[in-house]
C-alpha cells in the first residue's frame, strides 16, 4: 500500500551532526545541521562525550529551526524516522531517546532506521524513485561498503578490512600537518598536486577471496613511509603530490570495485553515498568509470552525502510508500545494527 502526502521528521546524531530533515510527500522541506565539528577538531577527531553533549544542546535549537524552515508545526509532522545504527552509542541515545519522546508526544509512528540505508534513500530526494535493485557505494568516516539495496533489505556485498576510506583521510591529513577533518583539506591540496606523482598501493585488486572488499590501512603505512624518506620536512609541491596520489589510490580502489560489482551483480544502477562522496576526485572517476561501462550513476550532492537528518526522513518516507510497519517503540540505539537491517520492525 502506497501513501502519499506524509510529513516525515527525520533524526540523524550517529556521529557529530545534530540533524533534523523534514520530507514532505517525498520533498525535502527542511534540513538543518548543528555540527561539534569545531569542538572536535581541538581533539584531532571526534570524542564521544563531546558529540554526546553537543547533541543534547543542539536538539530544541535544531528541531526548531527544522520546523520553522518547512513552514510546518511540530503537531503537523505524521511521522518521526531516526537514525538507530550504526554509530557512536552515546550520540545515537540522545538522538532515539529524543524521537521516540518526540513521537509519543505527538501520538505518531516512529521508525529507527539503518543510517547506511539512510545514505542510499536521500538520493531520492533528487533524482526520484531508487531501482529495484540497485548496488551503492557507500563512504565515510566510519564506513566503506558495497551494499545490493532492494525495496525491503540490504545485501552485504563487500566491506573495509580495516580503516575507511574516510578514517583513512583523517589519519593521511595528520600525517601531512593537515586539519581535520581531512576529507576536504585533501582534496583541496591535492587539487594542485600531481595524483601520478608517487606510485602508492591499491591492497586486495587481485585477491579472489576479496573481491569487493576494501583495504586502506597499508597504503596509509606506505604514505608514512614515503613521508619519512622525504627528511625532517615537507615543501608545500611535496604535500600537493603526496595528497593527490593518495587520492588517487583511494578513488581508483573504490570505483574499480564498484563498477565490478555492478558488472557482476547484472545490475546497471549504482548510487554513490557517504561523506565522502563529497570528494571531487571520487566522485569525477566514479563518473568516468561508470559511463564507460554504460552504468546509471546516482549521486547526491555533497551538501546530502554528509550525516543530515534529510535522509533519514528520506528513508522514512520511502519505508512509508513502500507500506513498512512502523518501529516498536522498544527499539535500541546501537553501533552494532547489522546492515542488512534498513529499519527495525
Amino acid at each position: 500500500m502506497t501513501q502519499t502526502g506524509a510529513v516525515v521528521l527525520g533524526v540523524e546524531t550517529s556521529c557529530d551532526e545534530t540533524g533534523i530533515g523534514i520530507v514532505i510527500d517525498g520533498q525535502l522541506r527542511a534540513n538543518v545541521i548543528a555540527s561539534s565539528i569545531d569542538e572536535q577538531a581541538r581533539f584531532g577527531g571526534v570524542v564521544p562525550e563531546v558529540a554526546s553533549r553537543a547533541h543534547v544542546d543542539a536538539w530544541g535549537p535544531t528541531l526548531d529551526a527544522a520546523c520553522e524552515q518547512a513552514g510546518i508545526a511540530l503537531t503537523d509532522v505524521d511521522a518521526v524516522a531516526v537514525t538507530a545504527g550504526p554509530g557512536l552509542v552515546g550520540a545515537l541515545l540522545v538522538g532515539v531517546s529524543a524521537a521516540k519522546g518526540l513521537a509519543a508526544g505527538l501520538g505518531v509512528d516512529v521508525y529507527g532506521v539503518n543510517h547506511l540505508a539512510a545514505h542510499i534513500a536521500v538520493d531520492e530526494l533528487e533524482h526520484g524513485e531508487l531501482p529495484d535493485p540497485v548496488i551503492a557505494l557507500l563512504v565515510s568516516g566510519g564506513h566503506s561498503s558495497l551494499v545490493l539495496m532492494t525495496a525491503d533489505r540490504i545485501e552485504p556485498i563487500g566491506q573495509t578490512l580495516d580503516d575507511a576510506a574516510g578514517e583513512a583521510f583523517d589519519k593521511v591529513a595528520r600525517l601531512l600537518g593537515l586539519p581535520f577533518p581531512g576529507g576536504p583539506h585533501i582534496d583541496r591540496a591535492a587539487a594542485d598536486g600531481d595524483h601520478a606523482a608517487y606510485d602508492l598501493p591499491r591492497a586486495l585488486m587481485h585477491d579472489p577471496d576479496h573481491l569487493y572488499d576494501f583495504s586502506f590501512s597499508g597504503l596509509k603505512t606506505a604514505v608514512s613511509r614515503l613521508l619519512a624518506s622525504f627528511g625532517e620536512e615537507m615543501n608545500d609541491a611535496q604535500v600537493r603530490n603526496v595528497a593527490a596520489s593518495f587520492q588517487e589510490a583511494v578513488a581508483d580502489a573504490l570505483t574499480r570495485k564498484a563498477v565490478a560489482a555492478c558488472r557482476d551483480k547484472g545490475v546497471d544502477h549504482l548510487v554513490l553515498g557517504g561523506g565522502v562522496a563529497a570528494n571531487s576526485r571520487l566522485r569525477s572517476l566514479m563518473e568516468q568509470r561508470a559511463e564507460g561501462a554504460s552504468l546509471v550513476l546516482r549521486v547526491p550532492r555533497p551538501g546530502l552525502c554528509t550525516d543530515n537528518g534529510a535522509m533519514v526522513a528520506a528513508l522514512g518516507s520511502r519505508l512509508i510508500r513502500h507500506g513498512v510497519t512502523p518501529t516498536a517503540p522498544g527499539f535500541p540505539a546501537t553501533s552494532h545494527m547489522p546492515v542488512t537491517s534498513i529499519a527495525f520492525s
